[in-house]
């Protein structure tokens, strides 16, 4: 039971750590929102999407994606789609309103581009599909369940952090000036996996 433990909280740390859109997209809304409770929705969507892929992985439900290479190619092109929205929106995000009155970034808008950045990301769907989905065949039982309620807890502390620490981060830039270059590397981050995706599935289709 320990060692399923251990072996979770150090495979969910390895896969959510490393900069990616949703990290950017909490950390963002973390620091552009004017409290951390007008940044929860971005958390606790984010938090329930990722439980929701893997305890699809868990269960084998996430490898019919796998299954059929029409269906992943839909997902890809809806991905693209929406991270280059996402990306143009974060671009033209005026720091200091957004700050003030968060219109920009309201609680409909947090919670459709972070389910968005989370499910429509095949990158992040593949990763959790093949570790930690493969992983768990190590398990059985509780042992199983042990392991991904881990993993589930990790991806939660993370995205509570991530979203702290940009609080914080943007209580230190009161001119806004950080702010505004916040935005503007998260919609160069959000664009190049948007990219990436791009040339993932033109090969998909070749």
């Amino acid at each position: 039971m320990t060692e399923a433990i251990l072996h979770g909280i150090i495979l969910a740390f390895g896969l959510i750590v490393p900069l990616g859109v949703q990290n950017v997209f909490v950390f963002n809304q973390g620091a552009l929102q004017p409290t951390f409770m007008r940044a929860l929705p971005v958390v606790v969507t984010a938090g329930i999407c990722d439980t929701i892929l893997i305890i699809a992985a868990v269960s084998g439900v996430s490898l019919l994606v796998l299954t059929f290479a029409w269906l992943e190619n839909i997902i890809f092109s809806i991905g693209i789609l929406f991270l280059l929205y996402i990306g143009f929106v974060l671009w033209k995000s005026d720091a200091m309103s957004t700050k003030v009155d968060g219109e920009r970034f309201s609680t409909k808008k947090q919670i459709i581009f972070a389910a968005s950045v989370s499910l429509l990301n095949p990158h992040a769907i593949l990763d959790t599909i093949g570790v930690i989905g493969s992983s768990s065949l190590n398990y059985e039982g509780d042992v199983r369940i042990a392991f991904t309620l881990t993993t589930i807890i990790v991806s939660w502390l993370w995205f509570i952090g991530l979203a702290t620490g940009g609080r914080y981060f943007g209580k230190l830039d009161s001119s806004g000036k950080l702010m505004a270059l916040l935005n503007k590397v998260s919609a160069l981050v959000v664009w190049g996996v948007a990219v990436y995706m791009a040339i993932r599935l033109i090969k998909n289709m070749m």
